[in-house]
């Protein structure tokens, strides 16, 4: 049953960029959905649905979600939630390229890091008919009536299924206007350049390789991007925690392990830096991708409002260009980090 809900202030809703060649206008800052499927740990219903109003009445209106998240939960939840929201007000995101089907041999509980029952599990499909059956799914899962942009997920193993089959079946939902936009979302840069160069994708989404510590994807996918004149969605922008604290500490996460030693003194470092010019590191953190100019969004995974609220205060900070410059400098970040995002932001909400 959706809840009833009321429209956030106009003057609330952030800044909006559109995806080049697209309809579909997303808000800077987004809500990554993994956490309320149940990821790693149990997320009670009330604090799921909270997040969301929490969301919404900061002005987000990006909201992404995947089947693989909690079998399906973090979609249902998803749904729930944004059901009663205008539906033209907010863009919602979805993945491909893993059907749920009926698991044989349950166990118990998901062995894959959500905290739900194994009566599904996930089967690698990037058919067309596989893109079709998983987008009717979720369609059926949120209970609404479309789905603004679907990624290929994950198809680091697939590429030939995904390039010639998955894509151009999106290509033709999204020139019958089914969907607005389509592309793929993994954490390999280069097959994500691949994607823009070679496929019909509008967008990527980019997890972890733009990032404070790791500026890899200004060799492949930022360039295609920016010559293609398509679009990137940032996300793990803290490299799995280890840039979330303003001060980090041995033991934090680095891309799901322990973080070695000399990347925890480098993200110090960076801290340092932030602190010297007023600001800290995870708000430099969430700033950071926005120095290209094909980074539309930085979607942010949250499990709370209190995570929620702290996102995007730490978004509506001011980091000041002169930081980039001083990371420069120091050899921090790359000499090649672009000096000033060029994108045109569209007011609009």
């Amino acid at each position: 049953m959706a809840r009833p809900v009321t429209a956030a202030p106009r003057e609330h809703v952030p800044l909006r960029r559109t995806i080049p060649n697209t309809s579909v206008a997303v808000t800077e800052l987004g809500f990554g959905a993994s956490a309320i499927g149940n990821l790693y740990r149990v997320t009670p219903y009330d604090e799921a649905a909270a997040a969301v109003d929490a969301a919404w009445e900061a002005g987000l209106r990006y909201f992404d979600t995947a089947p693989h998240y909690g079998l399906g939960l973090s979609e249902r939840r998803l749904g729930v939630a944004l059901r009663g929201r205008p539906r033209e007000d907010f863009v919602l995101s979805s993945k491909v390229g893993r059907l749920l089907v009926p698991n044989e041999n349950p166990r118990g509980v998901d062995s894959e890091g959500f905290v739900v029952r194994d009566d599904l599990r996930r089967q690698w499909d990037f058919s067309r008919d596989g893109v079709l059956r998983s987008l009717e799914a979720s369609l059926e899962r949120t209970g609404l009536d479309r789905i603004d942009i679907v990624y290929l997920h994950d198809p680091d193993d697939h590429w030939r299924q995904a390039a010639e089959e998955a894509m151009p079946a999106l290509a033709m939902l999204r020139d019958q206007g089914v969907i607005g936009a389509i592309g793929a979302g993994m954490n390999r840069s280069a097959m994500l350049a691949r994607f823009l160069r070679e496929t019909a994708a509008d967008v990527v989404m980019l997890a972890g390789r733009y990032t404070l510590l790791d500026q890899s994807a200004l060799d492949d996918v930022l360039p295609a991007a920016r010559k293609h004149g398509k679009s990137v969605v940032a996300v793990g922008v803290f490299n799995s925690g280890l840039l979330s604290r303003d001060r980090p500490v041995p033991g934090m996460k680095y891309d799901y392990e322990d973080a070695p030693p000399e990347l925890v003194a480098r993200a110090l470092e960076i801290a340092e830096v932030c602190e010297r010019y007023g600001t800290s590191l995870p708000a430099a953190a969430i700033a950071f991708p926005y120095t290209h100019p094909s980074v539309v969004n930085v979607t942010l995974g949250v499990r709370t409002a209190d995570h929620v609220r702290r996102n995007v205060e730490l978004h509506r900070g001011t980091v000041p260009e002169a930081l980039w410059d001083e990371l420069r400098a120091q050899g921090l970040i790359r000499p090649d980090v672009p000096r000033a995002a060029l994108t045109a932001r569209d007011p609009t909400a």
